[in-house]
Order: C-alpha cells, then structure tokens, then sequence
C-alpha cells in the first residue's frame, strides 16, 4: 500500500485521490442522512397526528364539528408533510449531484485499463519509431553508396581517358603516377573519415545498449509495480465488499 500512495504522489494525483475519498465520505453520509430525515419525518407526523387528536379530545375541542376538526387537522399536518417531502426532495437533489461528481472520476479498474492501454500505445509508436528510423537509415546508405558509386565511375572514366597519353611519354607518365598518388591520398582520407564516423557509431550504439539495459529494468520494475497496484485495487475491492456488508449487517442488528 505504501507503494501504491508512493506512486499516487509522484504521478501527482494525490490531491485528486483525497478529493475522490472526501466525496465518498460525503456521499454516504448524504445517503445516511437522508434515510434518517425520512424516517424522523414519518415518525414525527404520527407523534404529531396522535398527540393534537388526543390533547384535543381530551379538551373537548372536536365536539361541536368534529369532521371540521379533523379536516383542520389532517390539513395542517399535510402541510407539514409537504414541507417535509420539501427538505427531503433538496437533501436528494444534493445527493444526486454529489453522485454526478463522483461518476466523473475513474474507478482503479478504468484507471488499470486506460494505464493498460497507454502502455500498448506506447509500444506500438516506438515499434513504429523504430522502423522509420532502420527506413531512414538505410535510405541514407544506399544514397551513399550510390554517390560513392557515381565517383568511382567517374575516376575510372578519367583513368581510361588519361591512360593511352601518359604511357606514351615519360612527362605523361610521371604526371599520372602523380595523379594516381593523389587519388590514393584522397581515398585513405576519405577512409579514415568514414572509420572515424564508425567509431563514433560504435560509441553511440554502446551508449543506447546502455540506455536500452536501464530501461529494461525500469520495464521489469513498473511490471512489478502494477502487480502490486491490481493487488492493492482487488484488495480495495474486498475491503470494500466486507465494509458494506458489515454496515448491513449493523443496520439490520440495529433496527
């Protein structure tokens, strides 16, 4: 449970929780106060009704017209039964409104399917994140491939075109060896800066291991964490059962 009020605080939804207790508070002693109102209302109407007919005949004020009387009487406590039925209408229509607000908040096992839910959300759009980002990658290496492709063309085109004039003489010759040196020199750094980006590749890709390894573990932790939780809420759940019972059978003891 401790970790259950643990995670309501950090997920910053404790004031809305103790509001939510506060209104069940209210709402069952709304309803308790109601069937109590009721009931004192009936039984003052009887103790009404059986103490004016019985003070007045002891008086003898129902002699002379005792249907009159009785009329006044019945009149008087309908009205008082009226003003009753009045109160008691308004005590339910706050009832009633208290009930609206509470149906607004979700109860643990919507809480436990919309939790559910968004964690199969998530799942789904980072598989789709991932996917566009292995379509992105391999996008960007077949465009390199196919720039490095066009340059290699072109160098042996160049080659081919140079080669038949600088075997011919030896100025020719030297000067496409010079060339040919070159070419090599810009390949091996070309070489050395596409080995560079690796490493820093390889550097990246051990700093997401890394990432991938925490959050893993931070996965295993959260699963254990709404065990708990479903744990807790059946338990809720019971208690809850056994609480209403008992009130029950308080109420049938009492009565």
């Amino acid at each position: 449970m401790q970790l259950l009020n643990k995670k309501v605080e950090e997920a910053g939804s404790g004031s809305k929780v103790q509001k939510l207790v506060s209104l069940l508070k209210k709402s069952k002693a709304m309803e308790r106060q109601g069937t109590e109102f009721q009931s004192h209302c009936n039984l003052s109407r009887f103790r009404l009704q059986s103490d004016k007919l019985e003070e007045d005949l002891m008086n003898g004020n129902g002699d002379t017209d005792p249907c009159g009387y009785l009329d006044c009487s019945i009149s008087d406590l309908s009205n008082k039964l009226k003003f009753a039925k009045k109160e008691l209408s308004i005590k339910l229509r706050e009832l009633v409104s208290w009930k609206r607000q509470l149906d607004e908040f979700p109860i643990e096992a919507e809480l436990v399917q919309y939790e559910r839910r968004l964690s199969e959300l998530n799942i789904h759009m980072q598989d789709r994140l991932r996917q566009t980002r292995k379509y992105y990658d391999t996008y960007n290496a077949l465009f390199e491939i196919k720039d490095l492709m066009l340059k290699e063309i072109s160098l042996l085109n160049s080659v081919d075109s140079q080669f038949g004039d600088a075997i011919g003489n030896p100025a020719g010759r030297t000067k496409f060896i010079e060339s040919m040196d070159a070419i090599l020199k810009g390949i091996r750094q070309k070489f050395e800066k596409v080995l560079l980006g690796l490493q820093l590749e390889q550097k990246t890709l051990d700093v997401l291991r890394e990432r991938y390894s925490a959050a893993t573990m931070n996965q295993r932790q959260c699963v254990i964490l709404l065990k708990d939780f479903q744990e807790e809420c059946r338990k809720n759940e019971r208690l809850k059962k056994e609480l209403a019972l008992h009130e029950n059978l308080r109420g049938q003891t009492s009565s």
